[in-house]
């Protein structure tokens, strides 16, 4: 068999169906219409004589020869954008397209801070940013379809290299006219679970304040009101719907509401909050853009003076002192 006949797109087509089990969604993935990648999949399963999906008028199944076609194919797919990045590492540093991952909690209120800092360092450099939840970004950067990410740590089940980047405490959120926005310092207790907001399922902050109030009752069992994003449970606490805890940058970069959301620091032993990482495969083969990156990250968010970044001894956590 000739190799000259496989092509990596139409693999990337091939995985696609196999990611979405739906040649519509894949296809918008993928960026072409339908009927162009229908086709060049079934032109691919021609080639290798093997049946990859089952097709049905409503339903797309891979078969059982075609659960080792599509594993074969993510390691060729793997080891492509390997040579890709290999070659790139050799180039001018930040020089190409860089895909980085960052979990939506973060990505609104961090990318403001760092993509000037970014231009200006790496004039030449194409950053492709990626928001979502943690879990799908993960797999997407152990699929190899982004370079980093930036997430909350520590992430548990898969082995990624992680370089510590800053940690930024976590602030209650309140109504302006709730009775604890007249307190300055809260503490746990204080804090009415059964007013708490909750993101939904999947998000890593969502785990967090439920983990910080496990102790009270109305975290469990899904029986707080919930919302999909940052920003729809900051509107929400500004109709005076709940309140919920709401990590220091999103308070920082986010204020078109401060009228009508107040903001207070909760009084513990240790302040609650989340250590912010960049995490990468271990094989992956421009470590040391990924470096540089953490570097020009670390150096925009240490000049907010609030926020304390690792390496940056001089910077604090809010409150401390």
């Amino acid at each position: 068999m000739n190799l000259a006949g496989l092509s990596f797109r139409d693999i990337e087509y091939l995985v696609a169906v196999a990611d979405h089990l739906h040649f519509g969604k894949a296809a918008t993935a993928c960026a072409v219409s339908q009927p162009t990648l229908s086709a060049q999949v079934r032109k691919l399963e021609d080639y290798l004589g093997v049946q990859v999906f089952e097709r049905a008028s409503r339903s797309v199944m891979i078969t059982d020869r075609g659960v080792e076609v599509i594993a074969q194919s993510r390691a060729v797919l793997a080891e492509g954008r390997r040579l890709l990045e290999m070659a790139q590492s050799r180039a001018e540093p930040l020089g190409g397209q860089f895909r980085l991952g960052v979990i939506s909690t973060l990505a609104p209120y961090v990318a403001p801070i760092i993509l000037n800092p970014l231009r200006e360092r790496f004039p030449k450099l194409r950053l492709h940013l990626v928001d979502g939840m943690a879990h799908s970004l993960v797999r997407a950067l152990e699929a190899g379809e982004l370079d980093a990410l930036l997430a909350s740590s520590p992430i548990r089940g898969i082995e990624l290299s992680e370089l510590p980047v800053f940690h930024e405490s976590f602030v209650l959120a309140v109504p302006r006219d709730h009775r604890l926005a007249v307190i300055e310092r809260v503490t746990l207790e204080d804090v009415p679970a059964d007013e708490l907001i909750l993101l939904s399922d999947g998000h890593c902050l969502r785990d967090q304040t439920i983990a910080l109030f496990s102790g009270q009752r109305a975290t469990q069992g899904g029986g707080a009101m919930q919302a999909t994003s940052l920003e729809t449970l900051r509107q929400m606490i500004g109709a005076g719907i709940g309140l919920s805890l709401l990590p220091q940058l999103a308070v920082q970069v986010g204020t078109l509401l401060d009228d009508m959301v107040a903001y207070r620091l909760i009084r513990a032993p240790a302040l609650p909050g989340r250590d912010i990482s960049l995490f990468h495969r271990p094989s992956f083969g421009r470590i040391r853009e990924v470096r540089l990156l953490r570097d020009v990250i670390r150096d925009a968010l240490a000049g907010l003076g609030t926020i304390r970044v690792h390496g940056h001894p001089q910077t604090r956590a809010l409150g401390a002192g």
